[in-house]
């Protein structure tokens, strides 16, 4: 199986679109074969945010996530939590395959899904399984597929237990559950991820896109701890604090909108998430020391007297 996710500039404009993806328990599930000669199988709209994914892997493959990379060999599994960014380098010949995207309210009262070892961020998201297994797998893929189709009442609650099942029989492989893998810098991981979901908002390319990621708290509910938590581990890797790396990030974006848009402030402040104008102006002087539009009318100046 061979698929890519796709973290251009272009996609993230693309995964703003409105997307096949309404409706209640047909939006919250999904099951796609991937065959073996689509080596650039694009995971479209898949790649939306706050998906989990489930995807098998057969052939030589080096997957990069966070800081880490990891070799697979002939078969793998791979469990993706919200937010998780990752990316394939095929080493070899790719087989067929399959992948599966779920929400966290699919499985709304049937189990709390998020607390299952193989979606912790401490814990590798990949394990290698053997060949038996690899058939075992496929297997509950194919039947995924096929009940996907079926007019039944009860056929959600059964891609729920094959979820499962795939979740549990990658769990006894794992007697210890994969402790052994947990990242030994826990202060650096907590950083990676932060400034994954942070620049997964960026860059904005339409003034009906808004980040929904502006405070601490907000970044910190996103990665599941404490605020407090992630204050001490970006401040014991960056020496700075939450609130400082978002507001950098935010006014680099903000100059970057001010410079090659035509867009008014009111327009821009409201993209990056400021509730009124005043604040925003308040907020990008602090730090600049100069307003938007001071900022916007230097570039003309600065532009208009390039030498030519």
């Amino acid at each position: 199986m061979s698929y890519q996710l796709t973290t251009s500039a272009q996609h993230k404009l693309d995964s703003r679109k409105s997307v096949d993806w309404n409706g209640q328990l047909e939006a919250d599930f999904k099951v796609i074969y991937i065959p073996s000669d689509n080596q650039q199988f694009i995971c479209k709209p898949y790649n939306k945010k706050g998906l989990f994914k489930i995807s098998i892997i057969h052939g030589r493959n080096r997957v990069y996530y966070e800081d880490k990379v990891v070799e697979i060999e002939k078969h793998a599994i791979l469990f993706s939590r919200p937010n998780m960014v990752y990316r394939f380098e095929h080493l070899g010949n790719q087989h067929d395959g399959y992948l599966c995207v779920f929400t966290q309210d699919f499985f709304d009262k049937f189990a709390n899904i998020i607390n299952y070892p193989l979606f912790d961020p401490e814990i590798s998201p990949i394990t290698e399984i053997t060949e038996e297994h690899m058939e075992a797998f496929t297997k509950i893929f194919r039947r995924m597929e096929q009940e996907v189709a079926i007019d039944f009442d009860y056929k959600y609650d059964l891609l729920r237990t094959m979820i499962l099942q795939l979740i549990f029989d990658t769990l006894k492989q794992q007697p210890s559950p994969i402790l052994s893998v947990r990242e030994s810098n826990g202060a650096l991981r907590i950083a990676n991820q932060f400034k994954e979901i942070l620049e997964e908002q960026f860059p904005i390319l339409s003034p009906d896109y808004r980040m929904s990621l502006r405070h601490p708290v907000d970044f910190a509910d996103a990665l599941s701890m404490h605020v407090n938590h992630l204050n001490r581990s970006l401040k014991q890797v960056t020496d700075r604090t939450t609130s400082e790396l978002i507001a950098e990030r935010v006014v680099k974006e903000a100059k970057t909108l001010l410079q090659e848009t035509e867009w008014n402030v009111a327009e821009i402040a409201w993209c990056l998430g400021f509730e009124d104008i005043a604040h925003f102006l308040k907020y990008f002087k602090k730090i600049t020391k100069q307003t938007p539009t001071s900022f916007r009318k230097s570039l003309v100046v600065r532009f208009y007297h390039i030498p030519v």
